[in-house]
């Protein structure tokens, strides 16, 4: 598949350069906007040390069943300029509403039937969106439903618990380390800190620590799909229950044994350092067939077969 590229211009000017892919059929369509995880991510989802490879085969799979999908580089990365250090987490968030409705004012989407996928940080802006702009139809993959500070704070001990024994043995200093350094990040004031001579995206934690995904939650009257792995070390799989308490709408929540927060299986012991490995295998194809089935049934989409159409839009 190639992607010619859409463009969608935020409000301060930047260029947020990515694809638009439709299916090949005469639209308009059934769309989705497609949020990654954290980190300066481009359209697919991809770092240079971590290559998620998301967006190629979920843009595939939702154009065989007749929708769309927008996805673009992050700031700072891919083809878009800018400094991912210096943004900010509700600067992601406004520019992921700027796309959403670059999406709905395209000539070939229907505006009556948009949706939003997000992972992880992604899903806390699906999250979002979902509370305050119009959509039908959300899909969750590996979010929370606590306060960030919350959120990190069990990131970290989960990790720390799948370390070797030696390196478990100095979890108490070593969380007395990660409360010095968010003391000095709460404490910064400017976009970038250093702490302990790393330059850090403290614009961005200071925000996401302080941001509580359950205010969101109770306020998306679309259908949600939360999905979380089993053996995912980022996210608390428990979190999937408060996510169907809190959502007005109907939530269809998804626990998958030995998915990890990579959206591949793991069926060994898996850690951190399984990483790696796992990014060499695929997207979970039963994951894929789950979301495309149920987005299909939420968006009234007509399977077909893909293509993909490129312009530049300005909101």
């Amino acid at each position: 598949m190639s992607d010619i590229g859409m463009t969608v211009t935020a409000d301060d000017g930047t260029p947020l350069a990515g694809a638009l892919t439709l299916p090949a059929a005469s639209g308009p369509h059934p769309a989705v906007l497609l949020l990654h995880g954290s980190g300066p991510l481009d359209r697919d989802g991809n770092t240079r040390k971590l290559p998620m490879n998301l967006g190629q085969p979920l843009a595939a799979a939702l154009a065989a069943e007749g929708i769309a999908t927008l996805r673009y580089d992050r700031r700072g990365a891919g083809a878009t300029p800018g400094i991912w250090r210096a943004t900010g987490f509700t600067d992601i968030c406004h520019d992921a509403a700027i796309a959403l409705r670059a999406l709905a004012d395209h000539p070939s989407v229907r505006s009556d039937a948009i949706g939003v996928i997000g992972h992880s940080e992604g899903a806390l802006h699906a999250m979002t969106l979902a509370a305050r702009h119009d959509v039908r139809a959300v899909v969750l993959l590996a979010g929370y439903a606590r306060p960030g500070e919350e959120a990190l704070r069990w990131q970290a001990r989960s990790i720390v618990h799948g370390m070797p024994a030696p390196v478990r043995l100095l979890r108490r200093p070593l969380g007395a380390l990660g409360n010095w350094a968010l003391a000095r990040i709460k404490k910064s004031r400017t976009d970038v800190a250093r702490i302990a001579g790393i330059p850090v995206n403290a614009r961005w934690m200071r925000e996401n620590l302080v941001h509580d995904t359950r205010d969101d939650l109770s306020a998306i009257h679309a259908p949600v799909l939360a999905v979380t792995g089993g053996k995912d070390i980022q996210v608390d799989p428990a979190d999937l229950d408060e996510i169907q308490r809190l959502v007005p709408g109907r939530a269809e929540v998804h626990r998958i044994p030995d998915l990890t927060h990579l959206l591949r299986r793991d069926p060994a012991h898996h850690t951190l350092r399984s990483y790696r490995r796992l990014l060499r295998d695929p997207i979970d194809p039963d994951l894929l067939a789950l979301i495309t089935t149920w987005l299909t049934r939420r968006l009234d989409a007509v399977p077909g077969e893909m293509t993909v159409e490129g312009r530049t839009v300005s909101s």
